[in-house]
């Protein structure tokens, strides 16, 4: 396991009885480096949405909770945030969700000419997302797909 998958998955670890003990989901966490900073992000939902006093809450402990563990080596920025309309789905939660949803696709190589698709989702597993689109059915294969979140319609 790679030092980023140990990072996120101990934090997960941290976060799961804060997100049980105030009914929120815990949608990802991710360590990544931007620029010359390493953040440590974790999005959280709830029903009818997460906001900014839940953010507080919940960076506060997780705060506490890694100052005690103190098991990341490098300097970090903690952000606690919701995940937003465009989060991408990652987890079969995500997808379940979705199931039945306009979603968008990038890929990371033109397949048919093209790196982005719009269809329907329709079914999905461990290896390949397949969708529905106004003139046929595409399967991906997940290995292919650099991104997919939901699809915002402006009409």
């Amino acid at each position: 396991m790679s030092k980023r998958d140990t990072y996120e998955s101990r934090t997960e670890q941290l976060l799961l009885p804060l997100m049980e003990e105030n009914h929120f989901e815990l949608v990802d966490v991710e360590y990544v480096k931007e620029g010359s900073n390493w953040y440590l992000r974790a999005y959280i939902d709830k029903p009818g949405g997460i906001t900014i006093d839940d953010c507080e809450l919940v960076s506060r402990a997780l705060s506490d909770l890694m100052d005690q563990e103190d098991f990341i080596e490098d300097s970090y920025i903690l952000e606690v945030s919701s995940p937003g309309l465009l989060r991408p789905l990652k987890k079969d939660k995500d997808f379940d969700r979705n199931m039945g949803k306009d979603v968008e696709i990038r890929c990371f190589k033109m397949i048919e000419k093209q790196k982005e698709f719009v269809g329907t989702l329709i079914a999905f597993d461990a290896d390949s997302v397949t969708i529905k689109t106004s003139e046929k059915e595409m399967k991906f294969a997940r290995k292919e797909i650099a991104l997919i979140r939901p699809a915002i319609d402006f009409d």
